[in-house]
């Protein structure tokens, strides 16, 4: 039997088992609760989680794409800055940057009140924060960084030659980017929008936070306000097959073009921007950076700063600190060598089954992270329940529950959530290693582990390190899986942070949530210095 072809079915079994407890409510439907929110909200959730997908996957995709493109070909005034400082919004939780927006644009915030008293108006003309447009600025801003650092990925192994190939066919420099350079980087730029979506429609804090109501929310209110997890698991149901299915189309689209190199790519010297040109680009990265980090992150320290002799305590932050780095590294080394095994074998086995499994190994990213952890625990504790009967059966021994509540189960619900956000930088860079070179190996001697050690992995490189970055970071932000599924008094920095938004004591929180973007960043310094050189 080909071990290689029975990969993408494990991970997709592991993933299907959680995802298969939530959509099972299906067959059972609460025909109360579910008659009253079909007749209520369903309608009005599904207008404003569409429009809230599309204005987020559209805003993402051009603040992403743009400032990739400019970083990555021209040469401008603070490009060397820009370059790894557009990253650093990644290190903040959307949750974070949505309360911390409130705070200082909403009517009682610094900004209006400033303008108040400098205009002596009300203000009638400044534009409303809590609404759709403010939510979808708010993630926009948050969410960008998955675009960005997949498409510069993309424009810098393209270089300036690709430009200069498709002038010498006769387009300009603009037909050139949008003719032949986009399409050429469709795998990360698709890659990184559909990180996007799914982490759009399965966001709960963030629209909490607005008071806007999607799916994610209807979930919870299910959940919590109705006590009903039967018509919860329905919506989260039906958000999983919406994702699923753009999934498959997406999938199918990208399947009939081919994206590898002959041979590497010659990185040029940077188009030299100059007078306006070079001002306008500048102002325009330097607007990004300002409200998508600079702006949440003064505001966060001033509120930190006022909490300071209330909150501080420097051993309790320090084992904050450790807990939420340790879990991160852990579930990045593991998920990524899982997603470049099974990487591996789809490319052993290219047929659309085993296509489709690998596929559906990364739909778990669609879950709430409290769906998910419900869905995972089901399983979890039938299988203590039945460890438990066998060791009193066999040997007359109690034992108590061995896997809910470790870090094993911590790390399995990771695995499940974030593989796509591995699969896709890791899947994008297999793309552009062509048969030939499988073919040499192999010629060589080389085949399975062998061949991923000694020759993938060397190639996947810069993806590996995009998708360790990735899967760290959002680690270290989830915090609805960590809360339900750590050991008893295993406390990090997310959880402390909803501990503290919890009670409506946002000051209280900027500690933590400080904290929190200091440890994140660690990982992007690191990850910008390998891919310089």
């Amino acid at each position: 039997m080909n071990i290689w072809r029975v990969i993408p079915f494990i991970a997709a079994t592991l993933v299907l088992i959680p995802v298969g407890v939530v959509v099972s409510s299906l067959f059972s439907p609460a025909s109360d609760v579910w008659q009253h929110l079909v007749q209520t909200t369903l309608p009005s959730l599904l207008v404003n989680t569409f429009w809230l997908a599309l204005g987020v996957v559209a805003g993402t995709a051009l603040l992403g794409i743009s400032l990739a493109w400019f970083t990555a070909i021209y040469e401008f005034s603070g490009r060397r800055f820009f370059y790894w400082a557009l990253l650093l919004p990644m290190a903040m939780p959307a949750y974070v940057t949505a309360f911390v927006a409130l705070g200082i644009f909403d009517f009682t915030g610094p900004i209006q009140t400033a303008l108040r008293a400098w205009s002596n108006t009300d203000l009638t003309w400044f534009p409303e924060i809590r609404g759709r447009t403010g939510v979808i600025i708010v993630m926009t801003l948050a969410f960008y960084p998955y675009v960005y650092l997949l498409a510069r990925n993309a424009f810098l192994s393209q270089g300036k030659r690709t430009l200069e190939v498709a002038q010498s066919l006769g387009f300009n420099r603009r037909q050139g980017f949008f003719r032949v350079v986009l399409p050429m980087a469709r795998p990360w730029i698709a890659g990184g929008v559909m990180l996007v979506l799914m982490e759009t429609l399965a966001d709960f804090g963030t629209v909490a936070v607005f008071n806007y109501n999607t799916f994610t929310t209807a979930i919870y209110k299910a959940w919590f306000s109705m006590f009903s997890l039967s018509a919860a698991s329905q919506l989260a149901s039906l958000l999983i097959l919406v994702v699923f299915a753009v999934i498959v189309l997406e999938q199918q689209f990208r399947s009939r073009m081919r994206y590898a190199e002959h041979k590497r790519t010659e990185r040029l010297q940077r188009i030299q921007l100059s007078g306006w040109r070079n001002w306008l680009v500048t102002g325009f990265m330097l607007s990004v950076l300002l409200l998508a980090f600079l702006l949440p992150v003064t505001q966060l320290g001033w509120w930190a700063v006022e909490s300071f002799t209330q909150d501080y305590d420097v051993g309790r932050y320090l084992e904050f600190l450790w807990h939420s780095l340790l879990l991160s590294g852990l579930a990045a080394l593991l998920i990524c060598l899982v997603v470049i095994v099974m990487v591996y074998a789809v490319r052993r086995n290219p047929n659309p089954v085993t296509r489709f499994a690998a596929r559906t190994a990364t739909i778990g990213y669609a879950l709430p992270g409290t769906v998910l952890a419900i869905g995972l625990y089901v399983p979890l504790a039938w299988l203590d329940g039945q460890m438990s009967e066998w060791a009193w059966n066999w040997f007359q021994i109690e034992i108590g529950p061995l896997i809910q509540g470790t870090l094993l189960t911590m790390l399995i619900a990771y695995l499940i959530r974030f593989m796509a956000v591995s699969h896709y930088p890791i899947d994008g860079a297999m793309h552009r290693i062509t048969p030939s070179i499988d073919e040499a190996a192999v010629s060589l001697g080389m085949h399975g582990w062998q061949m991923i050690r000694k020759v993938h992995v060397p190639i996947l490189r810069p993806g590996i390190f995009t998708a360790a970055t990735l899967v760290f970071v959002d680690v270290m932000k989830e915090m609805p899986i960590t809360l339900m599924t750590r050991p008893f008094g295993w406390d990090t920095l997310a959880v402390r942070i909803f501990e503290m938004t919890a009670e409506g004591q946002w000051e209280q929180a900027a500690m933590p949530a400080v904290t929190l973007v200091v440890a994140g960043l660690v990982p992007i310094f690191l990850f910008m210095r390998q891919t310089e050189k």
